[in-house]
């Protein structure tokens, strides 16, 4: 899963680098394998309140907890150490899954 925010920062990332069209492209192959999460009033309230220190990685951290989601894969742990949804790096993930 991601958030619907993920999206846009994906496209906006990557256009610069690979240009409107191919972004789109690679966009419509992810949404075929992700699901993506809503962000609405509540997610955003709650990030607001939560005491995060980066409001996007709130955002994130509350999306995934108000959805039931079990993990956040992250290459940025120690900025959800407020989660209290289980976070892991790539790595740890792999690891922990033996997908290695």
């Amino acid at each position: 899963m991601v958030t619907a925010t993920t999206l846009t920062d994906i496209y906006y990332i990557s256009k610069r680098d690979r240009g409107h069209l191919e972004t789109i492209s690679f966009l419509k192959d992810l949404i075929d394998i992700v699901g993506v999460i809503g962000i609405d009033k509540e997610i955003i309230r709650e990030a607001l309140f939560s005491g995060f220190l980066d409001f996007e990685d709130a955002v994130q951290a509350k999306a995934a907890q108000l959805n039931q989601i079990e993990m956040i894969i992250t290459r940025n742990k120690k900025d959800f150490n407020q989660s209290s949804t289980q976070v892991f790096s790539p790595k740890e993930f792999l690891q922990v899954y033996n997908l290695n």
